[in-house]
């Protein structure tokens, strides 16, 4: 593709390179350029691209996407923004894929994995069609499982995988879409069909600074999309809607003034039940995943089938058969009278959430075992040790991908959190080791909450993924015992 193409729709401040050079590739790593590529500069938030340009054009880099103009005789092409540049010359580069099929984004502290699993399950049952996924489990085309290292990927990989979704026939996507994709520009230049926010709550205050910046990069998103549709129920959609340029469906469970609402709500320790109410539509609604959490994402699903056509009889149709998520309210074999669930809760609301629901259906105590993850967040750790010692009966502080910090430091940034509650607390660092004591001190009809790692299977220490998966953490140690 020449590079003229590969620039369309962007405003190029300067440049020295050939427009009609060929370009075989893109590259935003110098360390994996190919000769032909357009090497991508990219200004990280640690690391400055342009630092590698000699690098890139030693390895047969055919010119230069950069913001600053590098010195020497460098083939260059100048933008304002590179992160801006790498979506839409991605875009390009594949031939704009995501154009083609239909995308469903889902934006939200928490919600997105779970919602975006079981709206591909909605689509595929309703509309008979191949259905791909962009998400924190992993990507997925069709029922072809890929791995993913982001939320949502950086544009180079995002397009490149859109084009293989839509060469493997793929008619929707649907995706979680993070603040982090937002602000960094990974998804600049996609427009979605339907947009939904979830809720927000503190998160990635490391990124944005503010819970104000953190709620605008969310709303971003509405400025991508056809229609969105909006919770209700939480605090921040009236900013959410706010001055939104396309038209918004709200839902609510606890309102009564959304679009959608949600009726004689029943929950249990297998799932929820409720009448979804869409005007004077009515259709009773089940979704095997416990929770009043569960209520809302089934609502937003129904928002965002609605906005395609899809009626609310067969959406409820299809919750009814969704299956459960992994990492999130899982529950692991034992061998006694107690339980054992893996949840990806890793946020402060996210954990008081699973600790109400479970609350309801324990017979004994109910003990959580957390952590927090190091280089990000340092705010969220003492209000979520205030949170597990609120909701629970024995709380267990350990380690959760510590990455470059010490782990005892982060644990002791939690510890304030527990000052002055009368809940009983132990600390071991290892996470191996305190999944050991909790199942070792476990009583007939305790429950035991492993909070934080979900559907992970590694632990970060350092900048070095380590295998470590609590459902074979759980089965060893049982085995051995």
């Amino acid at each position: 593709m020449k590079l003229r193409d590969i620039l369309k729709d962007l405003q190029v401040l300067s440049a020295s390179a050939d427009m009609e050079r060929e370009i075989t590739g893109i590259c935003y790593d110098s360390r994996l350029v190919k000769p032909g590529d357009l090497f991508v500069a990219v200004k990280g938030l640690t690391v400055d691209g342009h630092r590698f340009i000699p690098k890139a054009m030693e390895l047969g880099a055919a010119a230069v996407l950069c913001q600053d103009v590098p010195a020497g005789e460098v083939p260059y092409a100048q933008v304002a923004d590179c992160r801006y540049g790498l979506a839409l010359c991605s875009r390009n580069f594949f031939g704009d894929p995501a154009s083609e099929m239909t995308l469903i984004g889902f934006t939200g502290t928490s919600g997105k994995t779970s919602s975006t699993l079981i709206m591909k399950h909605l689509l595929e049952q309703e509309l008979g069609t191949k259905v791909g996924l962009i998400g924190t489990n992993g990507n997925m085309i069709g029922g072809e499982h890929l791995h993913s290292e982001f939320t949502t990927p950086e544009s180079y990989e995002l397009h490149r995988l859109f084009r293989a979704m839509k060469d493997a026939g793929c008619t929707h996507v649907v995706m979680e879409v993070s603040s982090h994709s937002l602000t960094l520009e990974r998804v600049a230049g996609i427009h979605f069909n339907v947009a939904v926010f979830t809720n927000l709550s503190q998160d990635h205050l490391d990124l944005h600074g503010s819970m104000e910046e953190y709620a605008a990069a969310k709303k971003k998103i509405f400025s991508q999309c056809d229609r969105g549709c909006v919770n209700l129920d939480d605090s921040w959609a009236d900013f959410m809607m706010q001055d939104a340029p396309c038209p918004i469906t709200t839902f609510a469970a606890e309102r009564n003034d959304a679009d959608i609402i949600a009726r004689d709500i029943r929950l249990s320790a297998d799932g929820v039940r409720f009448a979804a109410v869409h005007g004077d539509e009515l259709a009773l609604t089940r979704l095997n995943i416990p929770g009043m959490f569960s209520v809302h994402n089934a609502l937003g699903i129904i928002a965002a089938a609605g906005c395609l056509g899809i009626g609310l009889a067969q959406c409820a149709d299809a919750l009814a058969t969704a299956p459960g998520v992994k990492g999130r309210m899982e529950s692991v074999p034992t061998d006694g009278d107690y339980s054992i669930i893996i949840d990806y809760s890793h946020k402060p609301d996210a954990l008081e959430n699973v600790l109400k629901t479970l609350r309801p259906v324990t017979r004994g105590r109910l003990m959580v075992l957390f952590g927090c993850g190091g280089d990000r967040d340092r705010l969220k750790r003492p209000i979520m040790g205030a949170i597990a010692a609120d909701n629970a009966d024995y709380v267990i502080i350990t380690s959760d991908n510590p990455r470059t910090e010490e782990p005892m430091e982060i644990i002791n940034e939690i510890l304030p959190g527990l000052k002055n509650k009368r809940t009983p607390y132990k600390v071991i660092c290892d996470r191996r080791e305190a999944i050991g004591w909790a199942i070792d001190n476990a009583r007939p009809g305790d429950v035991i909450l492993l909070a934080g790692k979900g559907h992970e299977d590694y632990q970060v220490i350092g900048h070095e993924k380590i295998h470590m998966d609590e459902r074979e953490i759980v089965a060893e140690y049982l085995s051995r015992r």
